[in-house]
């Protein structure tokens, strides 16, 4: 396969599924040439046999001439010779644009989904990208496959008109009325089949990503006992996609029988016309021989026409949901604008102002709205942020100058230290980020040299969440966004991280989404958020004596306030 161009299909140029989908057929136009001429050869091959057979019957049998005899069936035996070549040589072009528009697609998502980042996962769910990988470029490479064979199908027919207009011009004139006419009739149908496919395939997006969730979180479910209660909503989600693949696969049998009946009405005409005009004399056995065998033969073009639809309509499906991927955007990455730091940051939105050098926490009423603050900080959602007094937008290098570390974030295969620092990094680097995070009992009992399997899947939760928290830290970005960093370990570990989180950033910018008390008493300054606003600031042992509701929402309301 030729290299990808430069230019993402992904760019607004391109940025609707009937683009993209041409896209793909201009970036294989030599193959898809070669296999709609071939194609066309194909069919053309199989339409002439009629007239060859015709031609033997009628001068041969008839007129008993054998030489004439002889002449037409070596032309027909050309034509089968001609139709198998064409033929074998059409489906390896087939199978070769099927595989290389798939894999084109799969190359340009991947790389994609490379420049989006942490941005991916907060925009689109893990079971649309596994759908994409699975199904959708199926369909995109039929679309590819279905337009060699139908324009060799459109040009079979035109070949067959004008060959019943000269022989019959009464029976040209009812394949020419009669093709468009079965054309229009079955377009009614594909409309409710696109829309019901639209329907089922984001349902099974859907449910890939709750399968996913599920597998990923199951260790968690069986500790709480919420297997029953996820098990019952998975089960509902999957009788709500069956229901939606009936409806489709209704619409699709619709289509399917109506390849079949409106095609075979037509044949039906054309074979009682030729027979009229035989028994009227203007026409001869031969001639009726030929009729009749153009009648057979085009259902093989009307079908392909009835399936190119189908097709089709599936790879608008398929087209939309890739560019709704190639649509989204990475975080602000591309501004101009290099802001001394330390510099304090600003999130307009919620009223929380980050002062440079010392722990800042966010403790929030409502954990979403501590995320959404941690989003906006990192550029991953909109909102008016400032840095420095510039727009977050506008700032140069954001992404190696704020780093924002979520719990979803994922541990990737290689060894311990490829996968918590890149290489390069001095070991004391290292060996403080593991310190502060409390992860060196994990490279001691491993060793930094220890193969780690796809997303750390040896590790327990807690284990993983300190790796996580480690390579964070050893990333030593000017500012550091950490949302619920300690939620998955015990208490005594959590205090151990949270008495080295501060000596670990001195003098750089740290910000803690957190309600965890141990960690709010070690933070510099206090945030607390209601409805996603700031509505107190302070430090966490003021904070629980002035302040009801941050005790609350941080104390669970059991304990009494901090002295």
């Amino acid at each position: 396969m030729k290299p990808l161009p430069e230019k993402d299909p992904g760019s607004p140029d391109h940025r609707s599924p009937a683009r993209y989908l041409l896209w793909l057929l201009r970036a294989e136009w030599r193959g898809v040439l070669a296999g709609g001429l071939l194609g066309v050869g194909w069919m053309l091959s199989q339409a002439l046999m009629p007239a060859a057979i015709g031609r033997a019957i009628g001068e041969g049998v008839a007129g008993r001439d054998d030489r004439a005899l002889l002449v037409w069936t070596a032309v027909l035996l050309a034509l089968g010779g001609a139709q198998a070549a064409t033929g074998v040589l059409r489906h390896r072009r087939a199978v070769f644009l099927w595989l290389s528009s798939a894999y084109r697609t799969v190359q340009i998502v991947t790389r994609h989904a490379t420049r989006l980042g942490a941005t991916l996962p907060k925009r689109l769910g893990a079971g649309e990208v596994v759908s994409i990988g699975l199904s959708d470029v199926s369909h995109l490479g039929d679309v590819v496959d279905i337009v060699c064979r139908g324009s060799g199908a459109v040009v079979a027919i035109v070949v067959v008109a004008a060959v019943l207009l000269a022989t019959a011009p009464r029976l040209g004139l009812v394949v020419l009325v009669g093709v468009p006419l079965v054309l229009l009739l079955a377009a009614p149908l594909l409309r409710p089949f696109r829309e019901r496919e639209e329907a089922n395939r984001e349902l099974v997006g859907e449910l890939n990503g709750r399968a996913t969730d599920l597998v990923e979180g199951l260790r968690i479910l069986r500790g709480i006992g919420g297997e029953r209660l996820f098990s019952g909503r998975y089960r509902a989600l999957s009788g709500r996609v069956r229901d939606a693949g009936v409806a489709a696969a209704r619409a699709e049998s619709r289509i399917s029988g109506a390849e079949v009946l409106l095609p075979g009405l037509l044949i039906a005409a054309v074979t009682w016309a030729g027979a009229h005009y035989v028994a009227r004399g203007e026409i001869g056995v031969g001639d009726l021989v030929a009729c009749y065998g153009y009648a057979v033969f085009l259902i093989v073009p009307l079908r392909t026409i009835g399936e190119a639809a189908g097709k089709i309509t599936k790879g608008l499906v398929a087209a939309r949901r890739v560019v709704r991927l190639l649509d989204l955007e990475p975080g602000p990455d591309g501004g101009t604008a290099r802001p001394a730091g330390p510099a304090e940051l600003v999130d307009i939105s919620s009223g929380l102002v980050v002062r440079p050098g010392r722990v800042t926490a966010i403790a929030a009423a409502q954990p979403r709205d501590a995320q959404a603050i941690a989003d906006r900080l990192g550029g991953y959602a909109p909102g008016d942020v400032d840095f420095a007094g510039v727009p977050l937008r506008e700032v140069a290098g954001l992404r190696r100058r704020v780093l924002v570390a979520v719990n979803e974030d994922r541990l990737f295969a290689g060894t311990l230290a490829e996968a918590l620092a890149p290489p390069g990094t001095p070991a004391a680097v290292l060996d403080g980020a593991l310190r502060a995070a409390s992860a060196e009992d994990i490279a001691a009992a491993s060793g930094l040299d220890r193969h780690v399997a796809e997303a750390g899947r040896e590790f327990s939760g807690g284990q993983r969440q300190r790796l996580r928290l480690a390579r964070a830290l050893a990333a030593d970005p000017e500012v550091l966004v950490l949302v619920e960093p300690t939620s998955a370990v015990d208490a005594h570990t959590e205090a151990r991280i949270a008495g080295r989180l501060g000596e670990a950033r001195a003098g750089r910018t740290t910000v803690v989404c957190t309600t965890s008390p141990l960690m709010l008493d070690r933070a510099a300054h206090v945030a607390f958020v209601e409805d996603g606003r700031v509505v107190a600031e302070g430090t966490h042992r003021d904070l629980l004596r002035s302040e009801p509701r941050y005790a609350a929402a941080v104390t669970r309301g059991e304990a009494a306030p901090h002295r």
